[in-house]
């Protein structure tokens, strides 16, 4: 699995989704020909870097030393980016399925999937058309949260872009675009981004850094976004799939131990089972702290996503029998009951009723919810009906005290 270490010192806490790596770099390969230098890698060894994954081996360079005069010059007027325009349709970029929307995330943040396999070869190829492409298609998405996951297998000698149009475009992702983007994913990162680490270190905040994601395998992305709704090329797919065997091959298999006081990713049973309640503690926990007058004003409530690295320490201290402070940060509350909702073993309304919930559907609107009463009281387990009735209770709350409150149905 992936893990993740913040910036801030070594006293931080770790979380175990995310990158093992100290820097935030996004693990990205480029034209190295702008930036040759002396001693400080063989061709061939910079050739090793781009194709082994970061979890196998680690590069011991000083690149801030070794790269950190080389950057281009980010004022050149000659690299300024053209205005988007807003009435062409650009379908000569889109026919190629570089940029695609992928649905939502598991916090219902629209998805915008990069792929890096799709980039066509060089020759002939507008790679500054394509930036304003790319800026084109977000603008659709960046009012609202959203989430960027870039596929890097595929970028290789013939595809990958010149150093110079990467500047260009970190230079035209502005404060607007990075604002409402909430995670970026980078999915089967290399070890050659320690070379471009070295030169794009010093224009990355703390701040935007804590956004990024790696990613080793594609079922480490399972836990943030449904992965059998992206379209992923088959190539990518054998390729992590070689990657898991060669994974596996090297490693034994372990046996994890839930503590008794597990909350997420359990079944109702299993939390009634260790504590003998029908309301799992972080359930309660979380409707107590959103009952709150100030709690159930608060604009936007159950429709904001909260930020992934406070939500995997709450979801963690949760696991633990721990108690979560969560001071004026309503929307992490909100979050936790969505997660924890979204990650149960079963549905709340369980597998067995989906046929019959979808019929209902097909009803008369007058029908529905005479049929929907008598699904729930007859048919669900009285655990479920018990947690459910927490659940809805606390949205009639919400949506009677707040005038800001949406609730959008999916």
């Amino acid at each position: 699995m992936a893990s993740y270490r913040s910036e801030e010192g070594p006293g931080e806490e770790t979380y175990p989704s995310l990158s093992g790596l100290l820097d935030h770099e996004p693990n990205l390969e480029f034209d190295d020909s702008e930036w040759q230098a002396e001693n400080v890698a063989e061709e061939g060894e910079l050739a090793v870097y781009a194709e082994t994954p970061v979890s196998e081996c680690s590069v011991e360079l000083s690149l801030e030393e070794a790269f950190g005069s080389m950057c281009p010059n980010i004022d050149d007027e000659e690299d300024r980016l053209e205005q988007v325009d807003e009435e062409d349709d650009y379908l000569d970029m889109a026919k190629h399925g570089i940029v695609e929307l992928g649905g939502v995330d598991r916090l219902s943040r629209k998805v915008i999937v990069l792929t890096a396999a799709r980039l066509p070869s060089n020759k002939g190829f507008d790679h500054n058309r394509f930036l304003r492409y790319l800026l084109f298609t977000l603008d659709k998405f960046v009012e609202e949260d959203y989430s960027l996951i870039y596929l890097h297998h595929g970028l290789n000698r013939d595809n990958k872009p010149p150093i110079s149009w990467l500047w260009k475009a970190f230079r035209a992702f502005d404060r607007k675009y990075k604002k409402n983007l909430k995670a970026l994913f980078l999915v089967h990162p290399t070890n050659f981004v320690k070379i471009v680490w070295g030169i794009f270190k010093p224009a990355i905040s703390v701040k935007f850094g804590r956004k990024i994601f790696y990613i080793n395998y594609l079922e480490e992305l399972e836990q943030y976004v449904q992965v059998s709704q992206l379209n992923i090329p088959k190539d990518v797919m054998e390729y992590d799939k070689n990657l898991k065997r060669r994974q596996q091959g090297n490693s034994q298999p372990e046996t994890i131990v839930l503590p008794k006081t597990q909350q997420f990713g359990v079944s109702l049973e299993f939390i009634k089972g260790n504590t003998g309640l029908d309301i799992p503690p972080v359930l309660e926990y979380c409707t107590e702290y959103l009952e709150k007058p100030e709690a159930l004003e608060t604009e936007g409530l159950f429709r904001r996503c909260a930020v992934v690295s406070e939500l995997k320490a709450a979801q963690e201290k949760f696991n633990l029998g721990e108690t979560v402070e969560f001071g004026h940060n309503v929307h992490l509350a909100a979050v936790c009951v969505k997660t924890f909702l979204r990650e149960l073993q079963e549905p709340l309304l369980t597998y067995d009723l989906f046929d019959d919930i979808v019929r209902i559907q097909r009803l008369p609107r007058e029908d529905r919810v005479a049929a929907a009463r008598t699904l729930v009281l007859d048919r669900l387990p009285e655990q479920n009906y018990k947690v459910l009735k927490v659940v809805l209770q606390l949205l009639a709350k919400v949506s009677n005290s707040s005038t800001n409150f949406v609730l959008f149905v999916y």
